[in-house]
């Protein structure tokens, strides 16, 4: 697959984040615990990979795994779909909004240092410059009225730097293993891995006490979880770790977007300023591949 199919993957993936966040502020309303709504989610989406993984013959592919093999595909549930979660949503309960919110936008920088060392991927000058880009658009995206520090904001942080492990960790299981394969990891071994906090934490009957307006969301929630971990994972297989998660910040953009659309919030100046340096900088980090790959098809 060529970088602009996998770009437009990526885009893909931003658009159902976008959207995703979007919605997820309504069905989280409706279940009181995070660690419930966020684990049946994970589990509804297992589901539906493990429908996809059997209709499209890649159990298979489970078969002929190696041991380094499976030691990566559960690498990407413990540290992708399980503990960060935990983490994430503990943290949550302590941290300032803000704060919470800046920390965890930050993962496309943390993935970009570990890209270089680990996967070998190398970034000229003007993708560098892009990715400052993107940092000051994201700031200005959401200004913070103030700015904390404690228990919370570290427990976010080491989620965030979880998830960034587990993009790289990705890249490594993605290069002989499918994208679907790898998908159905992350989110049926992190499923199991949050399914066994709420046991221990005595949550998990809380589970099965939920109505029909509660399953609804859980239900619409999960069909773009499904979507988002589908068009990652393919879009992270075809191009450099560091791309596809430049191009994922632009998440932001699409649920800003539909919240002043749909719910007449107001955007602020910062706001716009902030929506258009964040496409810039998009803009400025993917024409040096881009321009690389043009060469290189007019070479051949």
């Amino acid at each position: 697959m060529k970088h602009n199919q996998a770009i437009m993957w990526a885009l893909g993936t931003a658009i159902i984040s976008g959207v995703s966040v979007f919605v997820n502020k309504f069905g989280v309303g409706q279940v009181n615990d995070p660690f419930v709504y966020t684990t049946l989610k994970n589990s509804l989406v297992a589901i539906g990979l493990v429908a996809a993984v059997g209709l499209l013959g890649s159990l298979n592919e489970l078969r002929t795994f190696s041991r380094r093999q499976w030691l990566g595909w559960v690498a990407l549930g413990l540290i992708g779909g399980g503990i960060p979660f935990l983490l994430f949503f503990q943290g949550l309960a302590t941290a300032s909004a803000p704060s919470a919110a800046l920390i965890h936008k930050t993962l496309f920088i943390w993935v970009a240092l570990l890209a270089a060392p680990f996967l070998g991927e190398r970034l000229g000058g003007w993708q560098i410059a892009g990715l400052g880009v993107i940092a000051l658009g994201q700031f200005l995206l959401q200004i913070p009225a103030r700015w904390g520090w404690g228990s919370g904001e570290m427990l976010i942080l080491l989620a965030t730097l979880m998830w960034s492990v587990e993009t790289i960790v990705a890249k490594r299981v993605l290069a002989d293993v499918s994208a679907r394969t790898a998908a159905f990891g992350r989110m049926g071994i992190g499923a199991l891995t949050m399914w066994a906090f709420l046991a221990l934490t005595g949550r998990a009957g809380n589970a099965l006490a939920l109505d029909g307006t509660q399953w609804f969301w859980i239900a619409l929630t999960s069909i773009f979880l499904f979507g988002y971990v589908w068009t990652w994972y393919t879009a992270l297989k075809a191009a450099p770790a560091s791309l596809v998660t430049t191009v994922l910040t632009l998440a932001a953009i699409i649920t800003i977007a539909l919240t002043a659309l749909l719910e007449g919030t107001p955007t602020s100046i910062p706001q716009l300023g902030g929506m258009l340096i964040m496409a810039l900088g998009a803009l400025v980090f993917l024409l040096p591949p881009l321009q690389k790959q043009q060469r290189a098809v007019e070479a051949s």
